[in-house]
């Protein structure tokens, strides 16, 4: 045990012999390690990253016979601070001494003692370049940098010399976007031209503009534009991420092992360059032109647009001052409020391609239904009625020669939208119908009445044929059948002597046009009105005794259904003739 302990004691004080002294009055126990420096390249661009509120720090030194210096900080999206200082030693600092931890030499100049003056400063989220004289008494130059809101980068370019760099494109002296003319989708720009484009042959074509579009704001760089195009790609692409996500355990588990193998690790591949960011960009105007015109844009919608001209070969740009625009609303059609029970004659004057009219309709009661009922009056006309309520569409249909009935329940107020679609016949001859007024090329017939006690479309006859009894054909009378519905209501009979010619005819010109009511004819004309009802649909027939007649005369007779809601029902014309002789 004793001999053991010996060996212990022994070997401690070989070991403490072995172990390196430190130089207590050069690295005192206190001392905190700066973090390593960087110096900054002259001639190259130098991307710095800057965590929030943290500064970081650039060197750099001139050569001796440099008559001057410019320094260019470009912020990429958000307003960052940094200054530009001078230092210079009284001393130079001693290459023999050991330090606790490995230093740069400018950490070494920096500790050393010296005096420090600020050349220049600015803060914001503009592109800045200081240009001067270089200090002669300088040691090493320190440009800092800090972003206080979040983290971002920036780009700095030193370049030695009293003249332009030249890496940069040159701005005008009015760099103003401006505005030329504002439509509805549409708003062209103007601005003046760069001197980097104006002196440079047509053969060389290294500069040229983008221009940019978004409706959120005016980007201040090519950097901030791609970084907000890039924050908004990724977060569309993790709202598609959300909705095809799988929970399931196994699934999740076999999806994991094919992607483990599908991509297997890889180099971290360098940061894309500018002139990659700017072929991902999606320029509206691009080329020498200082004017553009940007189309496709939505209606009453504020819009910000940013110039931007860029140097394809050395990867810089600068930006103009943007300008922001409101496109004008657009062109709203005239709404036509509909009375109750309002009996409308909707005309299409013009020839083009297609028309259109809208109409609105507001149903009385607290039960809030109502009846459309329409009915198409051109020849050969393609009509269409678009019903919607509150911009949800509740029906669309072809309105044709047969009554259209659409039943309005639920809602306030409607909207009517009646449209004609144009055909072939419109640019080479269109049918002239004979129920509407000269000049005219298509109508619709169109009612609008509220149902206070209905649930449903009324009842129409199984059939519109008005059949006459060739046996009771006398001299002066003629009887008429006609089809009825269960509801009680009211039929009409007119009655219209044709002459000698139309008589011989007897065709489709001597019948009463199926659009005109009873509204456009002539109380001479009305011989009879009946109330009928039958609640067994298969006998609802009605008849009616016609007298007064001329012997040996044709006469065409029209039924009317009258009801209360909607547009009165037509039969169809019949033309009979009396007998010459009883």
């Amino acid at each position: 045990m004793a001999l053991s302990w010996c060996l212990g004691a022994a070997l401690a004080l070989v070991c403490g012999s072995l172990w390196p002294q430190v130089h207590s009055g050069v690295a005192p126990e206190n001392e905190v390690p700066l973090r390593p420096t960087t110096w900054l390249p002259e001639g190259k661009i130098t991307s710095v990253t800057l965590p929030k509120g943290r500064t970081r720090r650039l060197y750099f030194t001139l050569k001796k016979k440099a008559p001057g210096m410019s320094v260019t900080v470009s912020p990429c999206d958000l307003p960052i601070e940094w200054t530009l200082a001078a230092r210079t030693l009284k001393d130079k600092p001693l290459k023999n001494l050991q330090w606790s931890t490995k230093k740069s030499m400018p950490e070494v100049w920096w500790r050393g003692p010296g005096t420090e003056e600020k050349i220049h400063s600015n803060t914001g989220n503009a592109v800045e370049s200081y240009s001067g004289p270089s200090y002669p008494s300088a040691s090493i130059y320190i440009l800092r940098l800090r972003s206080k809101q979040q983290n971002t980068r920036a780009t700095v370019y030193l370049h030695e010399g009293l003249g332009p760099s030249g890496i940069f494109p040159l701005l005008p002296a009015d760099p103003q976007v401006h505005t030329l003319g504002v439509g509805m989708t549409s708003v062209t720009l103007s601005w003046a031209p760069s001197a980097s484009i104006t002196s440079l042959p047509h053969t060389q074509t290294s500069y040229e503009y983008c221009v940019l579009v978004n409706s959120q704001e005016n980007y201040p760089s090519l950097c901030a534009a791609q970084k907000s195009m890039r924050n908004e790609k990724d977060q569309n692409q993790e709202k598609k991420d959300r909705r095809s996500r799988v929970t399931v355990w196994p699934i999740l588990k076999e999806w994991w092992w094919q992607q483990w193998d599908t991509y297997p690790e890889s180099p971290q591949s360098p940061p894309a360059s500018l002139t990659d960011e700017y072929e991902d960009l999606q320029c509206v105007c691009q080329g020498t032109e200082s004017v553009c015109t940007v189309s496709e844009l939505l209606p009453e919608t504020q819009y910000y647009f940013d110039v931007f001209v860029v140097d394809r070969l050395n990867g810089t740009s600068m930006a103009y001052k943007g300008t922001l625009a409101r496109t004008h609303e657009e062109a709203r059609p005239a709404i036509t409020a509909l009375r109750e029970g309002e009996l409308r004659w909707v005309t299409f004057q013009d020839r083009g391609f297609s028309s259109e009219q809208f109409f609105s309709f507001r149903p009385r009661g607290w039960q809030q239904s109502g009846l459309l009922t329409l009915q198409s009056c051109g020849e050969g006309e393609k009509v269409k009625v678009t019903v919607s309520s509150k911009g949800q569409v509740l029906t669309s249909q072809a309105v044709g020669r047969e009554l259209v009935h659409i039943w309005l329940q639920g809602s306030t107020s409607y909207l009517i939208h009646l449209e004609r679609e144009g055909t072939a016949m419109d640019h080479t001859s269109a049918v002239t119908d004979p129920s509407l007024p000269e000049g005219l090329t298509a109508s619709v017939k169109m009612q609008t009445s509220s149902a206070y006690h209905r649930r449903g479309v009324p009842s129409l006859p199984s059939t519109l044929q008005i059949k006459s009894f060739n046996r009771l054909r006398g001299c002066n009378s003629v009887t008429l059948a006609w089809m009825g519905t269960e509801e009680r209501s009211l039929y009409c009979v007119y009655r219209r002597k044709l002459g000698s010619r139309e008589a011989e005819a007897g065709g489709a010109s001597a019948l009463t046009a199926p659009c005109l009511g009873p509204e456009s004819r002539s109380d001479t004309e009305r011989v009879l009105c009946k109330y009928f009802q039958e609640l067994n649909p298969r006998r609802a027939v009605t008849t009616a005794v016609i007298g007064g007649l001329e012997p040996g005369m044709a006469y065409v007779f029209d039924v009317y259904l009258m009801r209360r809601w909607g547009i009165p029902i037509k039969y169809t014309s019949k033309m009979v003739k009396t007998r010459k002789e009883c």
